[in-house]
């Protein structure tokens, strides 16, 4: 099975969900931290590097990381910078209790709080740090030090690298089939994470570059191809990860003498269990992973697009907020006040910080930016009209959509709109019960000041399936940005990845030549109702003074 026949097949429909469990054994969902502190087959376990807890020190604000004047310099990065960075990005951000049930939050949103991703660091001449292959532990805030590098480099420049992976079982464990698309799109929600937190600690945007590498050269780097870490003495095997991206840290770098390092090291540990029970099997999600891999380099640099239109202030309530602290508080909304609406000056800017820019956070992270549109149903937004609008964020969306969708769109620009904006209203009508229908009858997605479904092109996805993951990671970085932009308004968002995905389009007019056009992700925002019943603790509580 192909990558796009695959997303025909987990797609839903009111009368037929993509495949996914019959039923869920909640008391044993799937370990949501991997661990390497298991004894290898030579007795030596991953040492553990704790690591400090000063981010909430920084002080920069949300709104400088909009004023081009504020441009950060080259940062050359040592042991706390790289602790900042993972406090901001991945971290945990909260624990929460309900009764009897305990569970703990994250700075990086995730599908179902789930949690696929994984992150690993490659450090060399790094303050603080042997030359190596790190895996970060969210729970304790900690490295796991699973490569020493025996081999030296001759270049003593400080490098840095970040490496994402996927353990599309605990997506699978509650979503099945459609699990795969949720990887992805976790990936791009911790490809933004880690570009805000690199941007409030002050790293120039320029010194972030997203490495095309193929997904067997990525596995053998990070270590998730060496089977013999993933087998337990009994025989069990740990549930296996798959290699999603990496990025440099301290600009673009060759990989050949990493490599190298990597294949000659002294490599330590063995991956935990995450759930000894897999009562379903999922065999569709494997073909999509063989389908999608990155087999070739890139014989050419992809063709981006990125506005030149300097970023509009940011404006919101708690603008003027240290990021940090917005970054931390950023939280999934359970339910909404349907009377709670957004201000027009929020919106526009939310609009605005949507659009792909090369040197603002999040678009460093992405080779492709511009290639994922908004359609947005308008339910509260002070000063315009209910209805379903767009923001087309590419000129050649500007060219090809307008034909493609329903004659009966008027395509009229509001006259409060910001000029630059691809901003247009297509239908004015109330939006709220067709918002909640077409995101699978749930009514936080009509309730909200808004909703937004989320599609792209994958015209060129036929003949180069690796990028239908990409579309997903620029679909998830824009969910990242919708839920800050949130945080920054005082209000707050929430992703949903459950949507009839054939009726958005019927909704929109696509279909036949058109067909390629699809839906991705659906998001939503507005004024939270909180549940008080739930107890909240601060992270990582446990801590010594010494320790944090």
């Amino acid at each position: 099975m192909d990558i796009l026949s695959y997303h025909q097949r987990s797609k839903h429909r009111p009368d037929a969900y993509a495949r996914g469990p019959e039923s869920i054994d909640w008391d044993a969902q799937p370990d949501p931290f991997r661990t390497f502190e298991a004894p290898d087959d030579a007795g030596r376990s991953a040492r553990q590097i704790p690591l400090p807890l000063t981010a909430s020190g920084i002080g920069r604000r949300w709104s400088e990381l909009w004023r081009t004047e504020h441009r950060q310099e080259w940062v050359t990065p040592d042991r706390e910078t790289l602790a900042n960075l993972l406090e901001l990005s991945l971290a945990l951000s909260a624990w929460k209790q309900f009764g009897s049930a305990r569970w703990s939050l994250r700075v990086n949103p995730s599908s179902g709080n789930l949690h696929p991703t994984e992150c690993y660091v490659v450090a060399t001449n790094i303050a603080g740090l042997e030359d190596g292959i790190y895996h970060y532990r969210a729970d304790t805030h900690a490295l796991e030090q699973r490569c020493r590098f025996i081999e030296k480099a001759t270049d003593h420049t400080p490098l840095l690298w970040l490496g994402f992976t996927s353990v599309h079982w605990r997506e699978a464990w509650k979503y099945g089939e459609r699990a795969y698309r949720y990887c992805q799109l976790d990936t791009g929600h911790a490809l933004a994470a880690v570009s805000y937190a690199a941007a409030t600690i002050g790293f120039s945007a320029h010194q972030i570059v997203p490495l095309t590498v193929q997904d067997n050269k990525l596995a053998d780097l990070l270590g998730i191809s060496r089977e013999q870490d993933f087998t337990n003495p009994g025989g069990q095997a740990a549930e296996r990860e798959h290699g999603d991206c990496l990025l440099s840290l301290t600009g673009r770098q060759g990989l050949d003498t990493l490599l190298f390092q990597a294949n000659h090291g002294d490599w330590c540990g063995r991956a935990n269990v995450l759930d000894s029970r897999h009562f379903y099997q999922w065999p569709v999600i494997d073909e999509a992973v063989a389908s999608a891999l990155k087999t070739k380099p890139d014989s050419a640099a992809p063709d981006a697009y990125y506005t030149d239109q300097a970023p509009m202030p940011a404006r919101g309530v708690l603008a003027d907020e240290p990021a940090a602290r917005l970054i931390k508080q950023r939280r999934s909304a359970q339910k909404f006040d349907p009377a709670g609406s957004i201000r027009q000056e929020d919106f526009y800017t939310l609009l605005d910080h949507c659009l792909a820019r090369a040197e603002v956070p999040p678009w460093n992270v992405l080779q492709q930016a511009a290639d994922v549109h908004l359609f947005i149903f308008a339910h509260n937004v002070e000063g315009l009209d209910s209805g379903l609008y767009t923001l087309l964020r590419s000129p050649a969306a500007d060219e090809v959509l307008p034909p493609a969708l329903r004659d009966a769109f008027v395509w009229q620009k509001p006259a409060t709109a910001p000029q630059h904006l691809h901003f247009y209203q297509l239908l004015k009508a109330g939006t709220r019960r067709t918002a909640a229908n077409l995101s699978c009858q749930q009514a936080i997605a009509g309730e909200s000041a808004f909703s937004v479904a989320m599609l792209a092109d994958m015209n060129d996805v036929k003949n180069n399936h690796w990028l239908y993951r990409q579309r997903f990671w620029q679909a998830g970085v824009l969910g990242q940005v919708l839920y800050l932009e949130a945080e920054a308004a005082g209000l707050r968002g929430t992703g949903i990845g459950c949507y009839y995905d054939d009726f958005v389009h019927d909704l929109l007019g696509l279909e036949g030549t058109q067909a390629s056009w699809q839906v991705l992700y659906h998001f939503t925002l507005g004024k939270p109702e909180v549940d008080h019943r739930i107890t909240q603790w601060r992270p990582y509580s446990e801590r010594t003074p010494a320790a944090q």
